[in-house]
Formats: C-alpha cells, structure tokens, sequence
C-alpha cells in the first residue's frame, strides 16, 4: 500500500493569486480565532500551522527596544539630510536587521511601526525628534525613501511592513488623549493629509496609526477619512494598528462612548484592524469584540474585513511561504557597511548655521577646547536601540585631531548634599563587584516596564559625602551622578541608588527638583519627578516617602563655568557642545514650554565666550532652540546622531566632510512668534516658513557650506500638465562639497491666502570645485493648486506663479514668473449648495467640532463664548428670501452681509438634547448677487449647516 500526502492547503500555494489564498486561509479559522487575531498578539493557530504574530516592532532610526542594534541618527536628523537616497539605504539596513534579529528572537516582529510623518508644525512638540519636517513635500519625499527601504525591492515579497505614524494633526503631547486639533478643510487636505497621502501612494506602505488625539471633536481611532481618503489612496489593504492603550480612551479618558462595546465596534467599523491595548494580554480585547458582536454592534463580515487585511500583511512578508521568501535568511547585522552607513548618515545630518571669520574648519594646529553638557554624551531616546558602538564628540575630535590637542570640561556643578536633620552629607556607597549594566540591553516587548535596579547598595549619610555631578536640564529639572559615572535613580523599593548608566524609561526615574523649605532659608526640599515624592534620610538609607521629608543644603563645591573658563582660556578654538537629554523635557507625553537654551547651558556659553572670543557653539538637540549668535562666529547644529554621532561631527568640523545639512524646519527667534501649541490652524496662525510673516533666526531649509555655489541659467516652461525648470549649479569654491538646491513657487496674485512660498522640489548633489550640474524638475500642475472649499474640490487658479530657486526658502538666488491656464473661482453657489459651517474662508474665535460621532463637521463658538465666521463670495442668484441654519445645542446665530446691518438672528432658546441633535431655525432675509457673508456665534451652540431658498 502506498501512504497517502497530505495535500498542501490552497493559502500555502504561492502560486495562487494572494486573495485566493487570503480567502482560503480565512474560511479554515473558527470565529473565535479570527478574534483572537484582532489583538496585537494573535494567537498561533497550531491546527493550521499558523505561527504568532505580532504587530508593532519600533524601527523609527534603527531597531528599538529589542536590545544591541545598528543606532542612526533621529529622524529629525535623517530629515535634515534632505537626502532620498540615504535615507533609502538606511530603511534597507534597518528592516535587514529587524530580519537578522528575528532569525535569533521571535520575539522581534517584521511589522514595523515607522516612519513618524507627523509634520513639525510647532517646535515646542515634545515628539519633534521623530518627524522629519515641518513641509509636507519633504516630510513625503523622505519618508517614501525610509518605507521603500523598509519594504525592499521584491515585487512579491515585503522585507518589513512599515506602518506609517500618527494619523492625524497630532503635534502636542499635553493631554493629547483628550485634546482636539480643529483642523479646517484647506489645512487638513493641503497640509495634515498630503504627507501621509504622497508616502502611501508610492507604494511601500502596509498601514497607519491613528494618533490618541481628536481632530475636530472626533477620536483618531473613529475617523471617516480611514475610509474617506485613506483607503482610497491605494488598491493595498493598509492595516491599521492602533496605538497603545488607545480603544479603551475612546470611553475612560475622551468619554466619547459609554461602552467598551460599542467604542471597539465603532472603532473596527471606521476601519481599526488590530488592537493594541492590555499589553500582552488579549481576553479584555477580544471580550469586547465578542461582546460587540453579541450585541449587534458588529457583523462578522466587519471582523473579517479587519482579519483580510492583517492576513494580507502577513502573506506579503512570506510568513507562509518557507523558503520562497527571499529575505527569510537575511542575517546581516552590525556588519561594516551598516556602521559605515550610520557614520554617512551622520555626517550629512549636521547643519552649518553661521560660520564667520572662518573659525571652521578647525585649523590643523589648534588647540580646541571641548567642554559643555553633550560634549561626551551619546544620548539616545525612546525610540532607539542599544548602543554597539558609541562616539562621543570628545572622543570623535580625540581620534581625529589627538589627545594632546584636545582639553575637555563638562561644566557640571560639584555638590554635595547636607541634610540638616543630621548635619551629615549623603554619601553614595562603594559597589566595586557590581556589573555595569544597560538599560535595554536585553530587549523587550514592552520598556515602559523594565525595573531599576536594586542590587545595588542605597545611598546613605556620613560626614564627608560624596561629590555629585549636578546637572540642571532646563525648568528646574535635575540629575546628579555618581564619581563612576552611574546617575542616581529610584528603584520600585524606593530607595536612591547611583544605578542608572543613562537617565531613561517611560517614567523617568533620575530627575529631581529642588523646593524652597519655608522653615529654613538655605534648606531645600528634594523631590523626585518620576514619583511626586520627596527624598527622606533614615537608618536604613536614603529614600523616597510621603512623610517626613528631608531638608537639604545643596553645598556649591565648584561652579560649571569655573571649569569651563579655565580651559577655554588656554584654547585657541573652544566647542560648547550644548542641547537636550532626549528623556528630559520635551519628549512623548511632555512638551516642551520654550524654545530658550537652559539656563545652566546659557552660563557655560557665556563663560566659553568671555574667556575666548573664538567660540563656537555646537547644538546637539532634538529640537530648535532660540539662541542669540551675535557673538558668536560659529553655531552648527545635529540632532543626536546615533552610533556614529561623535566621530561625524568630529569629522565635519575638521573639514574632512564640508556640511550640507539643512533645517527641515522653521528656528525662530522668540516664543513670541510661535502660535499657541494647539493651534493647528497653519494658515490663519501663519504657521512654518509657508506662512510666517516674521523674521525668523534660520530659516527653513538653511545650511551653510565650506564651499560657495553659484546657481545660473534658471527656464521654466508650462505644459499642458506639467511645469518644467531647470537650472545649474556650480560649485565656485576650492573644496569638494554637497549642495542642496531647492525649488519653491508662489501664487503672485491668488483669490485666497496661499503660502509666501512653497517647497515643490530639491535635490542633494556632491560637487566637486569647478564643477558644474545642471538639475531639472518635472513638477505635475497639480502642485500649484488648493484646495477650493467654495466647492470642495482642488483648484488651479489661472495667472502668474513665481517660480524660485536657491539654497534655503530665503535664499532664493534665481526666480523667474510663469503664466498658468486655469479656471478662476466661481462664486460659492449657496442657493443650491447652502454653506457647511466648516468650510468657512476666516474664522474668529470658533473651534470645528464633530456633527455626529460618525461622521461630518459643526462650528462651535470656543469655550462656549462667541465666535464668528466669515465666507466670501457667496453667489445669491437672482434673489433669496429665507435664511435656515441647522443646529445644535443652545445659543444664537447672526446672518449679516459685509457691510450692511444684521438682517436675522436666528436663537435656540433650549438645547435640542445631546451634542448631536440637530434642529432648523427658520428666518426671512433678502439678498440678491454676490455677497461675503458674516455669521456671528453665540453661546455653546453646534451649526453644522446654513441653508437658503427664495
């Protein structure tokens, strides 16, 4: 007899189409296991042969949270390379160590949870480390570079599957689970939507996130633009993931619905495919779900939507498909090329903001004085992996210019601390036999919950102490550190311990501030950020409690700038190497409250430049800060470079690289000129270069050379859906050296507000002296059109753009103007159409709010107050003879023309309900022609709707 095989099942066929296979494997799981599959742990199926599967491994500039790994720069800084193609290769060399790594830990997933393409509309966000720009052109261009190396070249198979962050308007971290970006229809399709919608339609995107904020009075998580754009972006079924913790928000913080049930059906309806809340644990998850479905809040067609979706990820990354799948036995890891990569990376990352008197590059026989808070610190953040190779800026500048020429001085402050019960100084213990340890070092799923260490000694008192290294990050916010380098933390045990190699964690548990004690005029209090208690001295140590706390004199045993002082005058160039800790201050779930360098930086900087006037200033920061360089001849800056950081920046200032990173966002001068952080409104705030009136200290797009270029020779010429330009550059000085040209056009004479002008293209050339390249740029019409919210479509305006090319959006070195066909904009045709209150032309005073919770838009006048909308040019025909308003809530409404008098106040007298019932007040007017129309709002009333008959 011959034993019969098994036949192989169809969703196992790679030769089959993948909705075939999709369907197959769909039709073999049981209800309760295409639920299970919904939670961001899906269970194996062992019948089948179905493995786990997760989703969500960090890769934002390197693999994160699952230990050592290849670190580059933050995404801001790979955003300021302006450079597609490195930020390709660096999407290649991540997503192949995401591959090596999951060969050894099955624990690393290939869903990867990157790039960040929220746009860094205001700088004091506390995530503005994780974006890349504040344009939306650039912000698409370099993230499709990441996700397309993400993805991989094959026209099957998918290295990672990258899911796009945080959808959408979400750029505060201050009660962001509640807060809500009124977001108007111009801003949400010309700026918010057009960088997630460029990066998806390029085609390497397996999904989204949807942030934990609302826009426009709806949760993230329940929006219709999923399905109104989103999905109709691309024939790919995106997945999308939500973000953590964030179902169960939508009824414990945002109060939007009363049940859990009806909150996850709401949310897999609008198009949620996998949960990721409760952490590891999926019953709560899948009990909703179930309990939705029981209810009939869901049909099990919506959850086999959700699962086809996760499916076709899964399929795409050959989970199914053994050995066909090309990258299943990628195992480089930290290999030459990827250090060589990362350095790259860095070097094109460091942005050259002023260079005068030609302090850089160093010369050859200087001798540098490197001092500052970040001057031998290689800082990572919360989305980095764990260091394999580490270079400071001192060490960079040690390997390349020698020991001997290089001094160094922190400019920390020496302390110690006296506690005034006792007289005695807190002393840290000796722990020679303890090993060094890394936070992360070993990996995990979830780092929020890695626990400090407590095999170390506490600290304790006695009567000489120990000398602390007392830093003062900004805010009053502090750190001390230990004589061997380990910073002091709180353990869950609440003891003080010299534990902690780095500051870091979700909760961060190496900050303290000092308090005034009103009982003893040189006495502090000391309490410890990461709990909210205050640190007490007892028999068994120094600890953290909610009774009796200490009172301490913070003894001063040397100041920072005495350090700094002393070597800088022995200089003939000194460094001040200065920024953020990217765990303290501005961060996730802290924004920063301005945009000034800290004041114990500011003193390190100004004791450097009164003791040499050859002082250059080195940012190292996550975010643009507001300093002043008059006095200063140099100021560079980078963001944190990762791995390779030091040995960059060494290199660049030694004119080994000549520097060629630009900003990729506005640096202004004051917090003046900065719009409040939740006002998302870009254009009527005059937000980023588009619309900033003022004069800010580096503009967007700016970087200096060690070389000059001229540009020449600027054509442009508009087709019948193209506008073409071209232009040359040259490189007129003696080095070597990249360029980045930059193209931007202008409206001359638009019908509406549009940008002062507007990124459309740019190109990343290395040049050598002499040389020359002439750059051309096919720009399709489309570029130059906005979005009409007169009648809810793109427009091109016909007449006159002009066309600039240069090296930053204010150094513009060519323009010439071109004439474009095009309709102009017709009247707002009210008497058919009527005016949704969203689409208002200004506004004063309102806030968008939600109509229903599913779908549509209403204008509330903010906080309840008054509020006033304006449109223009609304085309009332021959005649109209009745004015209605549909309305929510209580209060009134004025209709007037511009110009004239109040011709109807239309009043709510009692609310109509709930926040979504709707009721027409009726009132006679008249009005004949063209006319701007002027609403004025009163009270906490909702108007979705103006409608007119005659």
């Amino acid at each position: 007899m011959t034993a019969q095989t098994t036949p192989t099942p169809p969703f196992r066929d790679p030769q089959l189409p993948l909705a075939k296979r999709i369907d197959d494997l769909l039709q073999r799981l049981t209800l309760d296991e295409r639920i299970a599959f919904l939670h961001q742990f899906a269970p194996a199926v062992d019948r089948l042969g179905v493995a786990a599967f997760r989703t969500g491994q960090e890769a934002l500039h390197g693999v994160a949270w699952m230990g050592p790994a290849t670190v580059f720069p933050q995404a801001v800084g790979l955003g300021a390379t302006w450079n597609e193609d490195l930020v390709r290769r660096v999407g290649e060399a991540v997503s192949t160590e995401v591959r090596a790594m999951r060969a050894r830990d099955d624990r690393v997933g290939l869903n990867v949870w990157s790039p960040t393409v929220n746009l860094l509309r205001h700088p004091l966000w506390g995530r503005n480390e994780e974006g890349y720009s504040e344009d939306a052109k650039l912000t698409s261009a370099i993230a499709t570079a990441y996700t397309r190396g993400l993805r991989g070249d094959h026209p099957t198979y998918w290295r990672t599957a990258p899911v796009l962050k945080h959808w959408l308007a979400h750029n505060n971290e201050t009660d962001r689970s509640t807060t809500s970006s009124s977001v108007r229809p111009r801003v949400l399709h010309e700026y918010d939507l057009r960088a997630f919608r460029e990066t998806v339609e390029a085609g390497a995107v397996a999904g989204v996130m949807p942030a934990y904020n609302l826009v426009n009075g709806r949760p993230n998580h329940v929006s219709p633009y999923l399905a109104e754009h989103l999905r109709r972006w691309t024939a790919e079924d995106l997945l999308v993931c939500s973000d953590a913790g964030a179902p169960s928000n939508l009824v414990d913080s945002e109060h939007y619905y009363a049940t859990h049930e009806e909150a996850t059906a709401a949310s897999l309806r609008a198009g949620v495919d996998s949960f990721t809340d409760h952490g590891t644990e999926s019953s709560t998850m899948t009990g909703r779900i179930r309990g939705a479905l029981d209810k009939g809040l869901l049909t099990e067609e919506d959850i086999d939507r959700a699962v086809r979706r996760q499916l076709s990820v899964r399929f795409r990354l050959g989970e199914f498909d053994g050995d066909a799948d090309p990258y299943a036995a990628l195992t480089d890891f930290d290999t030459p090329a990827h250090r060589a990569l990362a350095q790259e990376a860095a070097e094109q990352a460091v942005v050259l903001l002023k260079n005068e008197g030609g302090l850089l590059p160093l010369a050859a026989d200087a001798r540098i004085a490197v001092v500052g808070l970040l001057a031998d610190e290689c800082k990572l953040d919360w989305y980095s992996g764990t260091l394999l190779h580490r270079s400071t800026p001192l060490e960079g500048l040690y390997d390349r210019c020698g020991a001997e020429r290089v001094t160094f001085a922190e400019g920390v402050d020496r302390v110690r601390l006296r506690a005034l019960s006792t007289g005695a100084f807190v002393s840290v213990p000796e722990a020679a036999e303890a090993a060094d340890e890394v936070r992360g070092a070993e990996g995990a799923l979830d780092p929020a919950l890695l626990a400090g260490r407590t095999d170390l000694p506490p600290l304790t008192t006695d009567t000489v102490g120990t000398e602390l290294a007392l830093v003062d990050w900004g805010g009053g916010v502090l750190t001390f550190r230990a004589p061997d380098g380990r910073y002091l933390s709180v353990a869950e045990d609440g003891y003080l311990r010299a534990s902690a190699d780095q500051p870091g964690g979700w909760i961060v548990q190496e900050t303290f501030r000092l308090e005034p004690s009103g009982s003893h005029g040189n006495g502090h209090l000391l309490k410890h950020t990461g709990t909210g208690q205050y640190v007490s001295v007892g028999t068994d140590g120094v600890k953290v409690a909610d009774e009796n706390p200490e009172i301490f004199e913070l003894m001063v045993v040397q100041p920072g700038e005495e350090a700094v002082a002393r070597v800088a005058a022995e200089a003939d160039v000194v460094l001040v190497v200065a920024g953020n800790d990217p765990y303290i201050n501005g961060r996730e779930t802290e924004d920063r409250t301005g945009l000034a360098l800290p004041a114990h930086q500011e003193r390190l900087l100004r004791a450097a430049r009164a003791a040499n006037p050859n002082t250059a200033l080195v940012l190292v920061s996550a975010y643009p800060y507001a300093v002043d360089p008059a006095d200063l001849p140099a100021v560079l800056w980078t963001a944190h470079g990762g791995q390779a950081a030091g040995t960059a920046l060494a290199r660049v200032l030694a004119g080994d690289v000549s520097p060629a990173g630009r900003l990729p966002q506005t640096w202004y001068a004051a917090d003046a000129d900065l719009p409040g952080l939740l006002d998302y409104d870009v254009i009527g705030a005059r937000q980023t270069y588009l619309y900033f009136e003022g004069t800010p200290l580096f503009p967007f797009g700016h970087g200096l050379s060690y070389t000059e270029f001229a540009y020449g020779n600027l054509v442009a010429q508009v087709g019948d859906d193209a506008l073409t330009v071209s232009f040359t550059v040259t490189n007129t000085g003696a080095a070597a050296a990249d360029e980045v040209a930059q193209l931007y056009v202008r409206a001359e004479d638009p019908s509406v507000p549009r940008p002062r002008r507007e990124l459309v293209g740019h190109r990343r050339i290395t040049l050598a002296p002499g040389a020359s390249s002439e750059l051309t740029f096919r720009l399709p019409l489309s570029v130059l059109e906005f979005w009409d919210v007169a009648h809810g479509t793109w427009h091109l305006e016909p007449g006159a753009y002009e066309v600039l090319a240069g090296a930053s959006s204010e150094d513009i070195r060519l323009r010439t103007t071109v004439t474009v066909d095009g309709e102009p904009v017709g009247p707002r045709p009210v008497v058919t159409h009527g005016l949704d209150a969203a689409d208002f032309d200004e506004q004063r005073g309102t806030e968008i709010v939600d109509r229903t919770k599913e779908s549509g838009d209403a204008v509330t006048p903010t906080d309840g107050g008054s509020g006033e909308l304006l449109f223009r040019n609304c085309d009332f025909g021959a005649g109209i003879s009745s004015v209605e308003v549909e309305a929510a809530g209580e209060g009134t409404v004025e209709f007037s023309l511009i110009g004239g008098p109040v011709l109807a106040t239309l009043t709510q007298e009692r609310p109509t309900g709930d926040l979504y019932t709707y009721s027409t007040l009726r009132a006679g007017v008249t009005a004949v022609g063209v006319h701007d129309v002027h609403l004025k709002l009163r009270g906490p009333l909702r108007l979705a709707h103006v409608g007119f008959s005659g």
